[in-house]
């Protein structure tokens, strides 16, 4: 009898097995890619149908644990193109990172994620042959110094970029936010350029943290979600076009801003005169940071007849901030 209920219960998992190896190709990979990568590697054992699965891989992700040999192992026997590339580091030697960049320049990328965390005093400089990706679409770097070739206009299809800690000239960044598909972008204290000048019709996500000279944020008519945090670093010469800000968000939603952010606007003269013209209709959460002036939030209650939830915080430093936006390693 134990012998009879050996061979049901190998039979039932026979077929469970089976059941997951009839699913299609694309499914299979969509579970692979969710795995953590020695998980799915081993899940090559499987049967034969699964043997080749993990690397065909499109989407592949590095967590903070993996060695070098690992990464290595796993392009050197990719099969196929690969379109994802996330890799969380904090202490990996730049010459491996330089050579999977190479590697990873010569498939179709699309996505592209590198979060290095210990180079407090000087930036990883990302080999130039990253900036010849021209089907990115997503593009997250951190400490980080980039130095594209003069020949680069910027990634035409890029639609989501973020950087934080990141160096690079003036020049560099107005080439980058030049995407006529931006629809989200985060810049958190980068250095190496002084004046913020965006200008993007089809952004929908705006978070910006840093000091600036000179600050202009237009055509933002398709914006719903702003979070601005400048630093107590610096003091502006000019607040460019921020003093029609509020008037430029007509489909805003989430407003997120410090004190500082009203010290830009001081740079062209009374505050007040600066506060929303028009009412943000569509505006549910104000959220206002440092505040040392309670008329100037009571100015923005009264032009946001649609506020569902408002918060006035007393956290001084944004990046220790529980929203500031934790990062996944693994």
């Amino acid at each position: 009898m134990k012998k009879r209920k050996r061979i049901k219960s190998c039979r039932k998992k026979e077929m469970e097995l089976d059941r997951i190896s009839s699913l299609p190709s694309d499914v299979i990979e969509n579970i692979l890619s969710h795995l953590p990568i020695r998980v799915a590697a081993r899940t090559s054992v499987l049967s034969s149908k699964w043997r080749y699965q993990f690397a065909k891989l499109q989407h592949l992700g590095f967590g903070c644990l993996c060695r070098s040999n690992i990464v290595d192992h796993v392009l050197l026997n990719h099969i196929g193109p690969i379109s994802k590339f996330r890799l969380v580091q904090g202490r990996v030697d730049t010459a491996d990172i330089d050579r999977w960049v190479l590697h990873l320049s010569r498939h179709p990328l699309k996505e592209f994620i590198l979060l290095i965390w210990v180079f407090q005093e000087r930036r990883y400089d990302i080999p130039s042959c990253i900036f010849s990706c021209q089907d990115m679409i997503h593009l997250r770097l951190s400490s980080c110094l980039l130095k594209p070739p003069s020949t680069f206009k910027g990634f035409r299809s890029l639609k989501s970029l973020a950087f934080t800690n990141i160096t690079m000239a003036q020049d560099v960044f107005e080439r980058l936010i030049c995407a006529p598909l931006l629809e989200r972008l985060t810049l958190r204290y980068c250095d190496g350029f002084s004046q913020l000048k965006i200008d993007a019709p089809n952004l929908q996500f705006l978070d910006v943290g840093g000091s600036y000279e000179d600050v202009s944020i237009v055509n933002m008519f398709n914006v719903a979600d702003v979070s601005i945090c400048f630093s107590e670093r610096g003091t502006p010469s000019s607040s460019g076009s921020l003093i029609k800000f509020f008037d430029d968000l007509p489909r805003l939603q989430r407003l997120q801003i410090n004190w500082n952010f009203f010290k830009y606007l001081l740079a062209g003269g009374a505050l007040l005169d600066k506060l929303p013209n028009k009412p943000c209709l569509h505006l549910k959460y104000l959220c206002l940071d440092d505040l040392e002036d309670i008329s100037t939030a009571l100015c923005l209650i009264r032009s946001s007849p649609a506020l569902e939830r408002l918060e006035i915080s007393a956290i001084h430093d944004y990046r220790y901030r529980p929203d500031a936006g934790a990062v996944n390693t693994c």
